[in-house]
């Protein structure tokens, strides 16, 4: 197996590294590659506006997904959990031992490149691994990194393997900090990685969430999400706006639903019962609700008093999983969108598909009769909602 080890401050992490970590994992062909956050670093001081180790750790796990390596990257947090500065070579020396048989791979940027003779106990990396440099600014070219590697080949017999990247992102996390706080910075990160330094307001940004541009919304929406879960979010917006132009709703609002609806998806059965109490909703029988049904509820409360959201979308949010009778337009558009957007595929949904477009109210009633009769037909529990939801339609349809 072929294992790369690409470690930074990543303070945070941008565009420039996702770029060189993939291009070096699909050059190399690596079969895994992890992704360090430094605890301590010992070749430069943390600024003081830098992130904690805990966000920095989180902005890595959230560009390892958007990688796009499924299995491949993954964010670690050896370095950070380990006392005192963080040594490369303890790292490569934990892995080898993990790993003894497998090729290592250490990946390092120009600047890392060209000192690393002057690392703690150099020799001891250079026996372990093969060390991968890639240019991060443009002039960065294989003449320059040249004389190095012939060096640490003579000194060390350091394997030595230079990458020349297809694109340049010549940013450093200096700079870009200076950006952020003054109001840039966007275009040198990752949707989601700024989504979430605008969640926690890192790096001096100050945002009002409650007043957020629908892109932004969008970048903040994303980072609360299971990587798996982004595209139907995506799409269920997408599908709400198509939706929301055809019957007349209005389309902002619409997105903003439909991309806050799965919200606190991700949250277990426990943590949905604590926002329950911190937002003071008071759940009925609460040990026999769902813990998927939970969501819409604790989403609608977080959508309202995190992100303010109109009441028309706080209740959309509210009854996109079970429905109620007599819904309103846009709540018809949410429940829909969810059920309808284009990565489900769980049962035929032509038939659905078509009537949202041409006859709400039967696409309500074919909605909620297909999600009925397939709990029943699995024996599970069907809430009461639902059914009055189904029933209403029925009689005014009549």
């Amino acid at each position: 197996m072929k294992i790369g080890i690409y470690g930074g401050t990543f303070n945070p992490i941008h565009l420039g590294h996702m770029a060189a970590a993939k291009f070096a994992a699909e050059y190399l062909k690596l079969d895994k590659l992890y992704l360090v956050p430094a605890g301590i670093p010992p070749h430069k001081a943390l600024q003081e506006d830098a992130a904690g180790h805990l966000h920095r750790l989180e902005m890595t796990r959230l560009a390892a997904d958007a990688l796009e390596l499924p299995g491949v990257a993954e964010a670690v947090d050896w370095e950070l959990n380990r006392k005192g500065k963080s040594y490369t070579w303890e790292t490569v020396e934990t892995l080898h031992k993990r790993f003894p048989k497998d090729k290592l791979y250490l990946l390092m940027g120009t600047d890392m490149f060209l000192t690393f003779q002057y690392w703690r106990n150099p020799e001891r990396i250079a026996k372990r691994c093969t060390l991968c440099a890639f240019g991060r600014t443009q002039t960065d070219t294989q003449e320059v990194l040249a004389p190095q590697r012939d060096y640490l080949a003579e000194t060390f017999s350091a394997k030595v393997v230079t990458i020349t990247l297809p694109h340049i992102v010549d940013i450093s996390s200096t700079q870009l900090r200076q950006q952020l706080k003054d109001g840039g910075g966007r275009d040198y990160l990752d949707p989601l990685v700024y989504g979430y330094i605008l969640r926690e307001g890192l790096y001096g940004v100050k945002r009002d969430l409650r007043h957020l541009s629908l892109e932004d919304l969008r970048c903040v929406a994303l980072t609360m999400l299971a990587h798996s879960r982004i595209p139907h979010v995506l799409g269920t917006e997408e599908t709400a706006a198509k939706l929301a132009l055809r019957w007349g709703a209005d389309e902002e609002e619409a997105r903003r639903a439909a991309l806050l609806h799965d919200c606190t998806k991700k949250e277990t059965r426990e943590q949905q019962l604590a926002l329950c109490r911190q937002y003071h909703i008071d759940v009925e029988k609460p040990e026999k609700l769902e813990t998927k049904l939970f969501h819409a509820i604790t989403g609608a409360a977080v959508a309202e008093q995190v992100f303010g959201l109109s009441p028309a979308a706080v209740s959309a949010i509210r009854w996109h999983t079970t429905g109620k009778a007599d819904m309103t337009l846009l709540e018809k558009i949410i429940y829909l969108a969810d059920y309808i957007e284009p990565t489900r595929d769980f049962c035929d949904l032509t038939e659905l598909r078509r009537l949202a477009f041409t006859d709400l109210d039967q696409a309500m009633l074919l909605g909620f009769t297909m999600a009925v009769d397939d709990l029943q037909k699995k024996g599970m529990v069907v809430h009461p909602d639902s059914v009055r939801a189904r029933d209403y339609l029925k009689g005014i349809m009549s």
